[in-house]
């Protein structure tokens, strides 16, 4: 079987890294690929987001299934454009993915359905936007509409740092230009964050074991966002009640409304949590695996992904739903530029990957990488991803910061504190 993957980060290595591990032996294509998929499978230079070439490329090497690992080609229809050719592919249609492409009919959504979330107003002008400001006071939380690569979410702590923000987006320098061009405030919730995904084949749905996600740049949450600084998984925190909560109050609602709007959704629905006083709110729903969650959450997850996958794209997926049992852990330590999450340098020549993959327990997903002469360099904010697994995530996280001494490159930042709250919850 030829399965081509879609994606040059760590998630979509991380995805070829659990489909080679199918009994079935899929023969792994990635468009484009970076270094550590080459050693899985065949890259092509062909975009993600380049719904034609990527179309071209699918039938010219008779793929049997194709996989999509970012958000953008989803969002773009490169689903819809398969399916009016025959092909198979595991992901949201465009009508779906408006569940990620805009916060905007996300929230109207879960409006409709009574799904739990934050309180909301959205707007497309600035002077509305900042009068609305002042009726609400801080601590709110502005966030771009359209896709910003996991950075268009500002909580602020203070009115002159939310009218900042909405200014930044809804005002002359938009900067994330048309995805900021309309504008969602919504009350801050006070809670501790949390991801669940439910693999789904438009009626029907899985679980996939549970994650908490590390978005700022520097420790004890402080700093701006990235798209992710470190992950772990199982999240303590997702007791069986709370996920069976969550199952009933959110994804069986959300299914069930996308297809009585003709949307059927089927791929992953990443379910962006947060755990308030009052019960588990949708902070947000991304239409696609988690990144770097992704890279925790596989390795744990004791089912072959790609039976699961096959079964989602054929709508074959069992109408019970199975809680995902992980006797084990699994942790990604983010190792990224200096500069990250704005500007930096690239090109860098990277050293101990080797000495790092030979850690017990231990292994990197490639991310923001290139090869030259040979050898993987720095091409990208987030360089790699260092993952470490074990019996307990005490023993995943020191493993996995055992596997982070062994890497260098210059200028290398990560944090120090990833999964402190994940042992914490532990006792």
């Amino acid at each position: 079987m030829k399965i081509l993957i879609l994606g040059s980060g760590g998630r979509e290595h991380a995805i070829g890294l659990k489909l080679s591990q199918s009994p079935r032996k899929p023969v792994l294509i990635f468009a484009p690929g970076n270094p550590g998929m080459a050693e899985l499978g065949t890259c092509h230079p062909v975009a993600a987001d380049d719904i034609p070439a990527v179309l071209t490329l699918a039938k010219k090497e008779a793929v049997d299934l194709t996989v999509v690992g970012p958000e953008v080609p989803l969002v773009k229809g490169i689903v819809d454009a398969f399916q009016a050719e025959g092909l198979r592919i595991f992901g949201p249609t465009a009508g779906a993915a408006r569940l990620e492409g805009s916060k905007a009919f996300s929230k109207d959504f879960m409006t409709r359905y009574g799904i739990p979330t934050a309180a909301f107003q959205t707007f497309r002008e600035l002077n509305p936007a900042l009068t609305y400001l002042e009726k609400t006071g801080a601590p709110v939380v502005v966030k771009a509409s359209g896709l910003a690569a996991g950075k268009g979410a500002v909580v602020c702590q203070t009115l002159t740092e939310a009218r900042e923000a909405v200014e930044s987006m809804l005002g002359p320098n938009a900067i994330f230009g048309e995805a900021g061009s309309e504008v969602v405030i919504e009350e801050f919730m006070d809670g501790e964050e949390a991801s669940v995904f439910a693999v789904c084949d438009g009626k029907n749905f899985t679980l996939l074991p549970t994650a908490q996600d590390h978005k700022r740049i520097f420790d004890n949450d402080m700093g701006p966002n990235t798209g992710g600084m470190g992950a772990y998984s199982p999240a303590p925190i997702m007791t069986p009640a709370l996920l069976e909560r969550t199952c009933k109050e959110v994804i069986r609602p959300t299914l069930d409304g996308m297809q009585k709007e003709g949307h059927p959704y089927q791929g992953v629905l990443y379910v962006g949590l947060m755990l308030t006083s009052k019960g588990p709110k949708v902070v947000e729903f991304n239409c696609r695996l988690g990144d770097p969650e992704t890279q925790a959450v596989l390795p744990v997850y004791a089912g072959d992904l790609l039976e699961l996958v096959l079964a989602a794209a054929e709508g074959k997926i069992s109408d019970t739903v199975e809680f995902p049992k992980a006797n084990r852990s699994a942790a990604i330590i983010v190792l990224a530029s200096k500069g990250y999450p704005g500007s930096y340098p690239s090109g860098l020549p990277i050293q101990g990957l080797l000495e790092a993959n030979t850690v017990p327990g231990v292994h990197v997903v490639h991310a923001g990488t290139k090869s030259k002469d040979g050898a993987a360099v720095t091409a990208g904010g987030r360089v790699l991803g260092v993952v470490g697994q074990a019996d307990s995530l005490s023993e995943a996280l020191k493993a996995a910061y055992q596997g982070v001494d062994c890497v260098r490159f210059e200028g290398m930042q990560y944090r120090k504190d990833i999964g402190q709250r994940g042992l914490k919850a532990l006792g």
